[in-house]
């Protein structure tokens, strides 16, 4: 039986009980389908960034698992990837993927909502960045102390880019506050780099592959070389008012989640290939993703960011949980809300034998 039937046949004789009052009180917003059951008759439709990026939503489209679905993507278009937490917590989007610092920092400043699925993880062939500079600048892994009164590009503040980055200059012995961080967008970095704009450029996949193979250009070293892979995951976080309007779909949109991952895992290529038509890149060019089992979210990778944000002063201490701030309560797979420690916990792939 799915979680959220389960809690549906219980929360059924609260409502009957309820109902008498309720219809003496004030109107409540009821438009749209019940969220308890998922209907693909009566779909319900999630606000979605149409952005060019390695996304499990837009892959999820393109193999057909939304197509008799209760729950189908809704896009809006392109949103600049800072503003995709903030306009989750307004509900100009339902659900976004970016770095779980940038969601913990919106709910300690009151924003409703939720890290209710796991993405991707950082490997050694798979990295979540890489940093580049230009072969002929002087600047290699041991003279990182050059790079004070320089100029480094990166996608923006209060992600991965800033936090990890200025803790691994730091125990250089660079000081980060003689840099000069300019926030730009990944598809534009390695153009900052190669043209002299930037001195260093911190580039995201799927964008990074292209630089990879840019013969003018040398990546230092990646995300994994800095940390070994703790921060490099992309949750996705969901709107709090749509989730709990809508359990049932948003149950069977995680379960969507956690079986594109495990097909990406599967196939590699075929998934570079379909996001390279998707961005109108060579798939040479397109790095490769790998993603955690299933979607289910563990708290190591949450406590990774609270503890940074934390240190960094952009949390107060012992203010927020991972518990606060995610849940695996609406993951078919889990067995139950509760986070696992680590993904050791999470090495069988349930999505086997699933269509």
């Amino acid at each position: 039986m799915k979680k959220t039937l389960a809690r549906g046949l219980t929360a059924l004789a609260g409502a009957a009980l309820m109902l008498g009052t309720a219809a003496c009180g004030s109107s409540a917003d009821i438009a749209g389908p019940p969220g308890d059951v998922s209907d693909p008759k009566n779909p319900v439709y999630f606000k979605y960034a149409d952005n060019p990026s390695f996304d499990l939503v837009y892959l999820a489209d393109k193999l057909g698992y939304f197509d008799d679905a209760g729950i189908k993507p809704k896009y809006v278009g392109p949103v600049d990837g800072n503003q995709l937490i903030p306009l989750t917590d307004t509900g100009d989007l339902d659900f976004a993927t970016r770095m779980a610092s940038l969601t913990i920092s919106a709910i300690n400043g009151g924003a409703d909502l939720k890290i209710v699925a796991a993405s991707n993880q950082t490997l050694p062939d798979a990295p979540h960045m890489n940093y580049f500079v230009r072969k002929d600048s002087g600047i290699t892994a041991t003279s990182l102390d050059e790079l004070e009164g320089k100029t480094i590009a990166m996608n923006g503040f209060g992600a991965c880019a800033e936090y990890v980055t200025k803790q691994y200059l730091t125990s250089k012995g660079v000081d980060v506050d003689k840099v000069n961080w300019v926030p730009t967008p990944d598809a534009q970095s390695e153009q900052a780099v190669e043209t002299g704009a930037a001195d260093l450029s911190i580039i995201h996949a799927p964008f990074s592959g292209h630089a990879l193979n840019n013969p003018d250009l040398v990546s230092l070293f990646s995300d994994f070389d800095l940390d070994g892979g703790a921060s490099g995951s992309q949750p996705y976080t969901g709107n709090g008012k749509f989730i709990r309007r809508f359990p049932a779909q948003t149950e069977e949109l995680v379960g969507i989640l956690g079986k594109t991952q495990s097909w990406v895992n599967r196939n590699p290529d075929q998934a570079r290939q379909y996001i390279a038509d998707r961005i109108g890149q060579n798939v040479q060019d397109i790095t490769r993703y790998a993603y955690v089992n299933n979607a289910i979210i563990d708290r190591k990778q949450i406590q990774y960011w609270i503890d940074t944000l934390e240190k960094f002063g952009q949390v107060p201490e012992d203010s927020l949980t991972a518990d606060d701030v995610a849940t695996n309560q609406y993951n078919p797979y889990a067995e139950s809300d509760a986070l696992l420690e680590t993904q050791a916990e999470n090495q069988v792939d349930l999505t086997v034998g699933e269509k």
